[in-house]
Formats: structure tokens, sequence, C-alpha cells
């Protein structure tokens, strides 16, 4: 079965581009996900790398939530691309069609949890450039796609702990804050 992974890879290359971006100093700023620094969410989409790869393989999942700089050690650019780099290489078409637990709802290829995944880079891209004062503006059609995912994963994150609770949005929102406010972040 083929998947189409195009959203997984621009959610992917506009977390790239916003981690080329932070300034040499940038990286002890305060994000918006509490208790975390830039690092800490760089190192957090990076260790989703190492995830994915670990699914792609059938072993164990690494906790990318505790201590998610000890992903970015040294220089933070390098570490996000290799591990990027890696873990493309294990998307094979036999590990992307291999069936990975996905929370309460049973089972999926994990081709088809790529293609929903889009949520974790894009929504963290956005923390990464509000830490750091880059544009914080996300390409619609992601934040759309990623919006229904995150309709569908919220409570079993909420109940782990893993998600803030939901903001109101303001009156006449954007589909981007809307989505922003959904999952705990004043746009």
């Amino acid at each position: 079965m083929a998947h189409n992974l195009s959203g997984y890879h621009r959610a992917l290359d506009l977390f790239e581009g916003l981690v080329a971006g932070v300034p040499r100093d940038g990286w002890d700023a305060p994000s918006p996900c509490d208790a975390w620094t830039a690092r800490d969410v760089a190192g957090h989409v990076t260790g989703g790398q190492s995830l994915v790869r670990a699914l792609a393989a059938g072993e164990p999942q690494p906790d990318v939530n505790g201590d998610p700089a000890r992903f970015v050690e040294g220089d933070v650019l390098m570490s996000w691309r290799t591990a990027r780099k890696e873990c493309a290489a294990s998307l094979t078409p036999d590990a992307l069609g291999r069936l990975i637990p996905f929370g309460g709802l049973g089972e999926l290829p994990l081709g088809d949890y790529l293609e929903a995944y889009i949520l974790e880079p894009l929504v963290h891209a956005w923390d990464l450039a509000r830490a750091t004062g880059q544009p914080s503006r996300l390409d619609p059609d992601l934040v759309h796609h990623a919006f229904a995912t995150a309709q569908v994963v919220a409570a079993p994150l909420r109940a782990k702990g893993d998600l803030a609770p939901p903001l109101p949005a303001p009156r006449g929102a954007d589909e981007q804050t809307r989505m922003l406010a959904f999952l705990g972040r004043t746009a």
C-alpha cells in the first residue's frame, strides 16, 4: 500500500527551517511548552525521529518527553539533520506497512501513523518560532490536517498529562489560532 508522506515531509522541512533560523544564543529561550526551552522543543521533535525509527524497526520507543535536550546536545541543527536522515533511511516499504500500537485506538500501519504525525512537528515548529522570535505562520493545509488529528488524539494525551487543557479561541479566529487554542496555546 502506497502512503502519501508529503505532508509529513513538509512539516519536517518547516521545522528544520526554524531550527536553522535560531540564533546561537537563542536555545535557552523559554518556549510556549511549560518548563521547556527552545532547545527542549528541538530535542523533543528530534527525539521524535528516533521514536519513528524505533517504530519502523519494531524496537522499544525512547522517552522523548523526559529531558528532551539530550537529543540535541552540541550542534542542534546537526543533531536534527542526523536524526532525520537516519529516520528517513528506516522508512522502507516493509517498515511503513508494519502495524504499530496507536494508543487505545488499536493498531495501524506506520505509514498511516506518519500521515497523521504531521501534528507533532507542526505544532512544535510554532513553539520554536515563538520561543525564538521567528515568523510563526504555519502552512494552512498542514494546519487543517493537523487540527483534525488533534481532535482524535487530544483526549488520551490530556488524560496522560502530555497535553494542556484547551483554551477558548478568540471570536472569528483562523484555523491555526483555533488549533493552537485547542492544544492549550495562546497564539
